[in-house]
């Protein structure tokens, strides 16, 4: 790598710091061989194991299975991710009978309420930290339905960074302090995301007036990852789930960001429960987005790709019922601090899809739990269902209920233990592929972003590209040029807005080419 840029008058001068990475890269070569922690060495360190080419993740994939345990078990004890948050209980509503597509109740029995415990949450960052940086927002909800618990783990963006677990790790590092200087590092951000076009979309969001909410309570939610609703006669639709604030969605201004960070690092905490104390409940209008699978193979990409949304012409969006939320919690850490989601808590009629970001997080969020919480931390009382529970697990750290007193804990048996009942079976879907690692960092990573930049307004392109150049600029120029080139590949507008901001107005971008 050409590292005279090192030596331009004044870089790094009065921020040592960003200087890290590359003081690193001049004093070090590229290391080979990368390998696993038993020392046995890895061939692709950027795609997980798949069961063809949009096929989910396999099990046999022991370099993906071994980082995503370490990534999970590096922070103790907050959350590796979503450290900072806040939470609230209330309940649902359906307000739409959607049998015709799934038999989760929930989802069908009109007027029924179904309590929840929802946690707003900054995805980057740690605890103590302030809650107006810009940053996407978690919106998690815990749905205590009468066929056992179902979390819904989303964002206030419909989109994602990234389409493979596998790079997960690597996107949390990046947005995590510099393990030398123990700051915030841009290099470290940019470098990576301006490796990876696919991350573009989110950059589209993250850096427009979104990347700041007013309040918890005045942001938008949705699900990002795709699933599956099913009836027992086998039929699937695909689906995302959509929160619309009753509040009105509002942003808050970056310089006004920065003061209030100073002065109130918990604005967002506090904002939430002083409303919800004086009776200002916050509620919000849940909708599904419906795929149909003929729909699906009309999709001109993966339909399973979180960094994409659906092209609303091949969808169809219905009212599903109300979230209100009028309960703090009485004490934060039994209630919020020990409150665990976990994508893969479906109640029948909801089942994942093949994205394979969310097949990585059925496993990652279990794992982190029990790391977190102890394999029983589904006996806290936040967490526990208010349905009956029978299986085969058994002792463990936290067994704090009867351990299921005499009932057996192996099948089959004779003594009237639990056992399945098919009323519930999965459906099943094709998979069909060579297990091997499929690289989709150069699928279609383009086309979304550029729709996008068309429906912008004057002031919202000029917005993201001067949010952008705020932290782009204190990068060095290599990088600035890679991410321009990932701009001018969406739109020449943008790319042109931002290189002008940059001072680097005579850029040429480089043609790329994507596989499909």
């Amino acid at each position: 790598m050409d590292s005279s840029w090192l030596m331009i008058e004044g870089y790094g001068q009065n921020n040592p710091a960003s200087l890290e990475l590359l003081v690193f890269a001049q004093n070090n070569t590229v290391i080979g061989n990368f390998t696993r922690a038993d020392g046995v060495p890895i061939y692709d360190t950027l795609n997980s194991m798949a069961a063809g080419r949009f096929g989910p993740i396999v099990l046999q994939d022991g370099n993906f299975i071994e980082e995503m345990q370490h990534f999970d078990r590096e922070r103790l004890p907050e959350r590796v991710v979503h450290a900072k948050g806040a939470g609230a209980f209330g309940y649902f509503v359906c307000t739409n009978d959607l049998s015709k597509y799934t038999q989760a109740r929930v989802l069908t029995d009109v007027g029924k309420r179904t309590p929840v415990a929802v946690r707003f949450s900054r995805i980057g960052g740690n605890q103590g930290e302030a809650d107006t940086v810009r940053d996407g927002r978690g919106f998690a909800i815990k749905f205590y339905t009468d066929q056992g618990n179902w979390d819904l783990v989303g964002l206030n963006l419909p989109v994602f960074w990234i389409r493979d677990t596998m790079r997960f790790p690597s996107l949390i590092h990046v947005n995590k302090r510099n393990p030398v200087t123990n700051l915030y590092d841009p290099v470290m951000f940019w470098d990576f995301i301006s490796l990876l076009p696919e991350t573009l979309t989110m950059i589209l969001n993250v850096f427009s007036d979104r990347g700041i909410p007013m309040s918890y309570r005045t942001m938008d939610g949705h699900s990002t990852n795709s699933f599956s609703l099913t009836r027992p006669d086998g039929q699937i639709t695909f689906v995302k789930f959509h929160l619309q604030s009753n509040q009105g969605v509002k942003n808050m201004p970056p310089d006004q960001a920065t003061v209030t960070a100073g002065v109130d690092a918990d604005f967002h905490v506090r904002d939430l429960f002083d409303n919800i104390a004086k009776g200002n409940f916050p509620s919000w209008n849940v909708s599904v987005e419906l795929l149909a699978p003929e729909n699906a193979k009309k999709m001109p990409w993966n339909p399973f790709d979180p960094t994409k949304v659906w092209p609303p012409a091949l969808t169809t969006m219905l009212p599903m019922g109300v979230l209100l939320l009028n309960q703090n919690p009485t004490n934060f850490f039994a209630q919020v601090e020990q409150l665990a989601f976990d994508p893969s808590r479906l109640v029948p009629g909801i089942e994942p899809t093949v994205d394979r970001v969310l097949q990585g997080r059925l496993f990652s969020y279990t794992d982190t739990a029990m790391y977190r919480l102890g394999v029983n931390n589904q006996l806290l009382p936040v967490n526990r269902p208010m349905v009956a529970v029978a299986n085969r697990e058994r002792d463990g750290t936290g067994r704090t209920d009867g351990n299921q007193g005499g009932s057996p804990n192996y099948f089959p048996n004779s003594f009237n233990g639990p056992r399945g009942n098919s009323q519930f079976r999965t459906a099943p879907f094709p998979v069909q592929g060579l297990v091997q690692s499929y690289n989709s960092t150069q699928e279609d990573n383009y086309s979304v972003p550029a729709l996008l930049w068309k429906e912008l307004g004057e002031t919202e392109k000029n917005s993201i590209s001067t949010n952008i150049v705020q932290t782009l600029s204190q990068t060095p120029q290599f990088i600035q040029e890679r991410a321009l080139n990932n701009f001018y590949q969406v739109s020449p507008d943008w790319g042109n807005r931002v290189a002008s901001l940059l001072n680097l107005s005579g850029f040429t971008p480089q043609a790329v080419s994507e596989s499909s």
